[in-house]
């Protein structure tokens, strides 16, 4: 069974074992308005917990996606290349960014549990 966690920086990642899926937010997607391009990371890359790892851009603006956790990048969502209105339409479905081979699980201890993160989204 999967877990979803959220970062203050409004990614999530959805944990199945040892392997993370990595998006934006649906808070997120809504306050960049309709997406245009992703810049994603390179299989193999090694990410680090809070450093970036990508690049969405909107109309309205462009965004750096930093990594909730630190890994190696196993895949990454080439539909967006072709159709970047994913992010919109199912950020936390079909509009995901990378998956990620975690490498300190302890690091999924400092992001926010969904309800903790609506709390959190409530507040800004």
């Amino acid at each position: 069974m999967s877990k979803t966690f959220f970062s203050e920086d409004h990614e999530y990642i959805r944990v199945d074992g040892a392997i993370g899926t990595v998006g934006i937010s649906d808070y997120a997607q809504k306050a960049l308005g309709d997406v245009v391009y992703v810049e994603l990371p390179k299989i193999g890359a090694r990410v680090v917990r809070g450093g970036q790892a990508g690049v969405v851009e909107s109309v309205k603006s462009a965004s750096e996606v930093y990594s909730p956790v630190s890994g190696e990048v196993v895949e990454i969502n080439n539909t967006l290349s072709s159709d970047p209105a994913q992010v919109n339409q199912d950020p936390q479905g079909k509009g995901w960014f990378y998956k990620i081979k975690i490498s300190n699980e302890n690091e999924l201890d400092t992001l926010k549990n969904e309800a903790a993160y609506n709390i959190y989204i409530q507040s800004l």
